[in-house]
């Protein structure tokens, strides 16, 4: 792995890299689509550029993976690549872009430190830079395999229905006809579509539907500007312009989020908002493989009202011999359902239980946390974010 001398180098110089490596990674953003406009047309999520999430998240995953190195210099962050990689995949990320980003990425740091950047320094981070690089473009030459494709394959929207006010359901099945390939629940896909300006935007979305369903099944949520970010732009597209007959372009399901071996083991899926939609395709697998030991189900939304796939939600779990089910609901709680956010204090873990979970960072650092004082292991706890990992970004501040 990382060379002794360059861990050296690396452990001394990490504190101030670490220092300006959001000013290095907004230089390095400016210089990148100067240079390749292209790229935030067509392959960048130009929202989260202009929210400055992507910029964060690029941050903590420098950072993380050097700190990972210097402190384990025999040892690859594999689930932090693994993780990296299926997002890469699912976008197309070629290896020749790699150069590319090192280009502008060493260019920008250059730029920022001046001449604390000796050929000793520059050397030792650019060994950091292609161990990572080479990592996650072997992790992504291994999943293209299995995937069967690299590109986007054009899928036509057969049925749209109306979850809630804010998010809706696209079902969709392959425009030239050819065989569904399968999928692990717990999966997304990129959906690509053109916009107004002539961009081909990409975002991605869990699959909702059941893995063996001959569709491939997608909820979207409407995500509004705050001020510091626009209006989403694929979102808004889907939900204002794309209908039954309409053509869009998904990519092969990818995703690490997946149950793997869950034979006699107990469960917990635990979700909030429109992170809903891998744990209802998650209760569909376990429903049609016959999971037979307990299966704790928890969720948090605004109201009954928006809570997405609901029906489907509580009907795969009611399909399980040994579940229960914990709504949570800000207002308008129902009788059975819970006031106020979620809250596992009374809420029964099973010895051995492996948890999923999917919603917004708070809902999952408060639920991560009471997990394990409940005695769940923490490499039991599976995680998935929608968009940049500012979870990584913010564990290596």
């Amino acid at each position: 792995m990382l060379s002794e001398q360059s861990a050296s180098t690396v452990r001394a110089t990490l504190p101030a890299v670490g220092a300006a490596i959001g000013e290095i990674t907004e230089r390095f953003y400016t210089r990148l689509f100067a240079a390749h406009p292209e790229l935030l047309r067509d392959l960048f999520n130009r929202g989260n550029q202009a929210s400055g999430a992507q910029k964060q998240a690029l941050a903590g995953s420098i950072a993380a993976f050097a700190t990972h190195l210097v402190q384990h210099p025999d040892q690859r962050p594999d689930a932090m690549l693994g993780r990296i990689a299926h997002k890469h995949a699912s976008l197309g990320v070629a290896p020749e872009h790699y150069p590319i980003v090192h280009e502008h990425l060493f260019a920008a740091i250059v730029e920022v430190l001046g001449a604390a950047v000796t050929p000793g320094v520059a050397a030792a981070w650019d060994e950091v830079y292609w161990l990572m690089a080479n990592a996650l473009i072997a992790v992504e030459k291994r999943l293209y395999e299995e995937s069967g494709s690299t590109e986007r394959r054009p899928w036509e929207v057969v049925e749209r229905v109306e979850e809630t006010s804010d998010v809706v359901t696209f079902r969709l099945r392959p425009a030239d006809g050819g065989p569904v390939r399968g999928f692990r629940a717990g999966q997304y896909v990129s959906v690509q579509v053109e916009l107004p300006d002539g961009a081909c935007q990409i975002r991605q979305y869990s699959l909702s539907g059941a893995p063996d369903d001959t569709v491939r099944q997608f909820s979207v949520k409407r995500v509004p500007g705050d001020g510091a970010a626009p209006d989403g732009e694929v979102s808004n597209h889907l939900h204002a312009r794309v209908r039954a007959g309409d053509v869009v372009h998904l990519s092969e399901p990818y995703g690490d989020l997946t149950l793997g071996d869950t034979e006699d083991r107990p469960l917990l899926l635990a979700s909030a908002g429109i992170g809903v939609t891998p744990m209802v395709a998650m209760l569909a697998a376990l429903a049609a493989d016959g999971h037979q030991a307990p299966v704790t189900v928890v969720h948090g939304d605004r109201s009954p009202a928006g809570h997405a796939l609901r029906t489907d939600h509580e009907a795969y779990a009611a399909k399980l011999p040994d579940a229960s089910v914990h709504l949570f609901y800000e207002r308008d709680a129902e009788p059975g359902t819970r006031t106020g956010l979620v809250d596992l204090a009374d809420v029964a873990v099973a010895p051995g239980t492996r948890a999923y979970l999917c919603g917004p960072l708070p809902f999952m650092r408060a639920v991560r946390t009471q997990l394990i004082d409940k005695g769940v292991a923490p490499a039991d706890i599976h995680y998935e974010v929608f968009g940049p990992d500012l979870w990584l970004a913010q564990q290596a501040g």
